[in-house]
């Protein structure tokens, strides 16, 4: 029988299995797909899904990166905060993911097909090739890569629709994201010392 490492090798691509991260709200803790457990510095639960925010020790592009877990749409949304002199024209960073949902841990698995995202401009699907691989290796099961597939274009296919506005996107889909912990409408301004009396 042939592995999956081999048939990767026969065409010449890498292969490796679904990633797989865990993002422990009760630990305040993200553990990457290899296994290092990161300091998370900020989770918030909503109805439609978990933001999560943290730096990045040690990248050598970014220094911290915000998501958002979206369970219905299959989708973890990102923002990443780069060092100076790594700056990208990129504003969104979608992953094609199963989302498990629980009240002290939520966990994510990645299937392979990602979006970059910049607004009111245009989207493109990336890594379709290791998907390909991927379903061949039978590293994702039909349904999976079928659900998969499905997502990325339903995603692919609404923002077009709204050209190319993520955040209008996901309001029609009564999803209403913030970034930084700050709320998106109306947000109450921080209390300012008053100036010392004379």
């Amino acid at each position: 029988m042939t592995t999956q490492r081999e048939i990767a090798e026969h065409l010449g691509l890498p292969v490796h299995p679904p990633k797989t991260e865990v993002f422990d709200l009760a630990e305040g803790t993200n553990t990457d797909p290899k296994g290092h457990v990161r300091t998370v510095s900020r989770f918030r639960r909503e109805p439609f899904g978990l933001y999560l925010a943290r730096p990045m020790p040690g990248h050598p592009e970014l220094a911290a990166l915000e998501s958002w877990l979206l369970p219905a749409l299959g989708l973890r949304v990102s923002r990443f905060h780069r060092h100076p002199g790594h700056e990208r024209d990129l504003d969104y960073y979608l992953d094609l993911v199963d989302v498990r949902t629980g009240e002290k841990q939520w966990r994510t698995v990645d299937h392979y097909l990602d979006l970059e995202v910049r607004q009111n401009r245009d989207a493109e699907l990336l890594d379709i090739d290791e998907f390909v691989l991927a379903v061949r290796a039978e590293l994702l099961d039909p349904e999976t890569a079928e659900r998969a597939m499905r997502r990325a274009c339903a995603a692919l296919e609404g923002l077009a629709r709204c050209g190319y506005d993520l955040p209008k996107w996901l309001r029609d889909n009564d999803i209403e994201l913030s970034w930084d912990g700050q709320p998106t409408q109306d947000p109450v301004p921080e209390p300012r010392p008053l100036p010392p009396s004379e």
